[in-house]
């Protein structure tokens, strides 16, 4: 198998997982590394390779993926001991799909290339579930040629990918699309306790706000998780808060006055006081729930988003 079809994959969390898998299904050769050993067997049953190391495993496959939680993990994984730069070969791409902001991006992306090494932004949008199922979004921040080379694999693990400019672009359209899943979030939760605090059905509440102009995405996906009380949607009030904290920090540099964005950030600042930074974003509803004293439950309503 060709260079251009082989890469090592590292982050094997929630998401990484699933679309290392898709890599995988799709009859790329794989290389991956995680901390967690149960995660690397998971997917080495599934074909994949096991690499001791990021540098081990990128110097195998020629090319990486990663998968983060955090810039600060990030840059451990390419630039620090045992890292990707010292595996990867001059030319060889990195493909990094975690969430960064812009300033970021743009500074690991140099440190890639001062050892010759090409970086393609690609976060992705719409949850783990669709992950699953290879039916996430790309966004995608790089040079077009480097985009064209790289894209089987991305499409491999998306059912579409948007190129969106340099490097740094798709940081903040990522970020764009977190801080609007989250303000929708904060508002669906407390539309639902208005249908039941007004002595609505709940289930036949969420059916019609999603046929109503009132519709969101997040309504749609989330409000389910809600109202079945498992809350589990695979993302937590940790990562949430990073990725509010990185659209104020964007509101500031562009001189853009973010009123909403700020309310939901100290929202979900209570709500990982109150349930701890490893609680599922959606228990932001829960804080609302236990403000009023009142459940948002309904039968007929998965624990988790179908795949």
């Amino acid at each position: 198998m060709s260079a251009r079809r082989s890469y090592a994959f590292i982050g094997l969390g929630h998401l990484g997982s699933q679309l290392a898998a898709n890599l995988i299904r799709n009859g790329f050769a794989v290389t991956v590394f995680d901390r967690d050993p149960a995660a690397v067997e998971r997917l080495v049953v599934l074909g994949a390779d096991a690499g001791g190391s990021p540098a081990e495993a990128a110097a195998l496959a020629g090319n990486a993926i990663t998968c983060l939680p955090s810039p600060q993990v990030s840059e451990a994984v390419l630039a620090g001991p045992g890292g990707l730069l010292e595996g990867l070969p001059a030319g060889g791409g990195w493909i990094e799909m975690s969430t960064n902001g812009q300033d970021e991006i743009v500074r690991l992306a140099s440190l890639a290339s001062a050892r010759g090494v090409e970086t393609l932004e690609c976060p992705v949008t719409g949850g783990v579930h669709l992950a699953a199922v290879g039916q996430i979004t790309a966004l995608v921040g790089g040079d077009a040629a480097l985009y064209a080379r790289h894209r089987p694999a991305v499409e491999a693990m998306c059912a579409r990918s948007f190129l969106m400019g340099p490097v740094g672009s798709a940081a903040v359209i990522k970020v764009i699309t977190n801080m609007l899943a989250f303000i929708h979030l904060v508002a669906a939760g407390e539309a639902l306790m208005l249908a039941k605090k007004g002595g609505l059905d709940l289930a036949q509440s969420y059916h019609a706000i999603v046929a109503s102009s009132g519709n969101s995405f997040v309504h749609e996906t989330e409000s389910q998780l809600v109202l079945n009380g498992s809350y589990d949607i695979g993302f937590t009030m940790d990562l949430a808060l990073k990725d509010l904290g990185f659209a104020l920090g964007m509101g500031e540099k562009f001189g853009v006055p973010l009123e909403l964005a700020s309310r939901v950030d100290a929202i979900f600042r209570q709500g990982k006081q109150a349930y701890g930074g490893s609680a599922w974003s959606t228990m932001i509803v829960k804080l609302l729930e236990d403000a009023v004293g009142t459940d948002l439950r309904a039968l007929g309503f998965p624990a988790k988003l179908a795949s």
